[in-house]
């Protein structure tokens, strides 16, 4: 990638104006898992160790956008951040964009730093608003992405911003955990060791239909499994029980399949299910059907001989590019496809593959089985990775600073 990164950049006595993204899970006002604060760290750290004046912004979660709520307030990633850091990080207001805000910024010292409050507060940031943009512009004299989570999106902090300050004659520059991300993943699309490996899963085929097809092109093996796999068995003309299916997306599951028949990529659906009759963790009957599943019952989780099948195939790759769990994963009794999953790409990693993995519920999967820190990269944007898995190109990295 050749883009301009904040490690180049003389931040000494300079405030930089950083987008983070710490859309984190939170409960009851807690933090449940604060993975996305600790891959921002060295970036951050970069900047303040350098004697960079540090503003951190970001959104969490989905407010109305009508003002301040509580309930969606970044102060306690602030207080993580700190405690991360060892240090106070200042959270001056409840409004990003307020005299407050912007007196604190204008009063930060040589590495001290700061995190403006929620932007999804505002409408404005996400309908990219560039006056929006112009206050938050204000408060840095250089920008950088660190946020690869929302560079998918054309939010205001996202694009408006770097474009309002390189108009203003300011760097606008990449993220050390951007450069990471888009590093690793165009790496396994552009120039993959084989077998090249796509696991794929989740609950909708829809939103999965343009990576498939992609991949189908580029890989040697796609894996499916989740709800997704039953919206192709139907198009198969298989019983699927009482499994979700998209109805209104059996003619796309048609022609990925049709393409599927045509490609050099073997396109993998289960052989067997494990299957529920009540969508709960400990209720109903249980029981694994091979090939077809009974009326009454509904696919959680891909059977035993597919879950087999795939870890060995997996443990062959020299690539492995996962999105999306096999089945319920947080519910022990449907969680099995997706542990294997998991236990065949360290496996995979240990014997010399790249394995990454794609954000999002993967993420928060590779993180409940313990195997985070033993693959090659776990993506901190699920769509982000989606789309990149797509093709798509992002405007929000495509405005930054050639290197």
């Amino acid at each position: 990638m050749a883009k301009q990164t904040i490690d180049k950049i003389d931040v000494a006595g300079k405030r930089v104006l950083m987008r983070v993204d710490f859309n984190v899970p939170m409960d009851g006002g807690e933090i449940t898992d604060d993975r996305r604060i600790r891959m921002a760290l060295p970036t951050i750290k970069s900047v303040l160790d350098r004697g960079g004046r540090l503003v951190l912004m970001s959104h969490l979660g989905r407010p109305a956008g009508t003002g301040y709520e509580p309930g969606t307030s970044l102060e306690a990633c602030a207080a993580r951040l700190g405690e991360a850091l060892g240090m106070p990080v200042r959270f001056p207001s409840t409004d990003c964009v307020d005299a407050a805000s912007k007196a604190a910024a204008s009063g930060l010292k040589n590495g001290e730093a700061m995190l403006l409050e929620n932007l999804r507060h505002h409408k404005a940031e996400q309908k990219g608003d560039p006056a929006f943009a112009a206050h938050l512009a204000e408060m840095g004299e250089v920008y950088c992405n660190d946020a690869f989570g929302t560079c998918h999106r054309p939010d205001a902090s996202m694009v408006s911003v770097p474009k309002t300050m390189k108009a203003q004659g300011k760097p606008a520059v990449c993220g050390l955990l951007v450069r990471k991300e888009i590093r690793y993943l165009h790496a396994a699309l552009e120039s993959p060791r084989r077998p090249f490996v796509a696991v794929l899963g989740g609950a909708k085929v829809s939103d999965k239909i343009l990576t498939i097809e992609r991949l189908l092109g580029m890989c040697d093996h796609i894996l499916i499994g989740g709800a997704m796999a039953y919206t192709l068995m139907r198009a198969l003309g298989k019983k699927v029980g009482a499994s979700r299916v998209e109805e209104d997306r059996l003619s796309d599951a048609k022609r990925i399949l049709e393409k599927a028949a045509i490609a050099r990529c073997e396109l993998h659906l289960p052989s067997d299910h494990t299957c529920g009759t009540v969508f709960a963790e400990q209720a109903g009957d249980v029981r694994v059907f091979e090939d077809s599943i009974e009326d009454g019952f509904m696919g959680l989780d891909i059977g035993p001989a597919t879950a087999a099948r795939y870890g060995d195939i997996i443990r062959a790759a020299g690539t492995v590019v996962w999105n999306g769990p096999m089945g319920v994963f947080e519910w022990r009794q449907f969680s099995i496809g997706t542990r294997v999953i998991c236990d065949a790409l360290v496996e995979a990693t240990r014997r010399g593959a790249t394995t990454i993995v794609g954000g999002g519920d993967s993420a928060a999967a590779a993180e409940q089985f313990g195997i985070a820190d033993r693959v090659s990269h776990v993506s901190t944007g699920g769509g982000a990775s989606l789309e990149m898995l797509e093709g798509k190109r992002f405007e929000a990295v495509d405005v930054l600073d050639e290197a």
